[in-house]
């Protein structure tokens, strides 16, 4: 089954119904994914105490400190381009390009503000916190 898509102008295959395609797409989270969740109880074991998704702090971190000026990204591997673990999708390959791309200018813009706002600025990776997230929740409680 093919569908035309009228922001792109394209023909996407897609080998899934329309309701199957929504309620897959509605299961992928923003906020409060695995490896956040992973990281978050960690620091918290650790009895360090912090907020998630400020929206005064600018770029909404997924953990800030706003006394200590600490701000923690959890980046998903795809959603953010990493460099080891992203591969490029074969289709809509320029809608994805261009996805990727502006998520990366994004973070780069907001971990530079922050930066000039004397903020220390953490950033891990999904496979780093899947790799070993005790390790990252005891680097993020010293500076908290």
């Amino acid at each position: 089954m093919s569908k035309f898509h009228p922001l792109y102008h394209t023909v996407l295959p897609d080998k899934f119904s329309k309701e199957t395609r929504s309620r897959i797409m509605s299961s992928i989270r923003s906020k409060n994914t695995k490896p956040e969740l992973q990281v978050r109880k960690g620091v918290w074991a650790l009895g360090k105490r912090y907020r998630i998704h400020n929206r005064t702090v600018f770029g909404t971190p997924d953990i800030t400190n706003k006394s200590k000026k600490v701000a923690v990204f959890i980046d998903g591997c795809f959603w953010h381009g990493c460099p080891r673990c992203y591969s490029e999708p074969k289709t809509n390959t320029e809608f994805w390009r261009s996805k990727i791309s502006r998520n990366r200018d994004r973070r780069k813009k907001v971990r530079t503000e922050l930066k000039k706002g004397d903020w220390k600025v953490m950033q891990f990776w999904e496979h780093q916190v899947k790799r070993d997230s005790e390790k990252i929740s005891s680097k993020i409680a010293k500076v908290l």
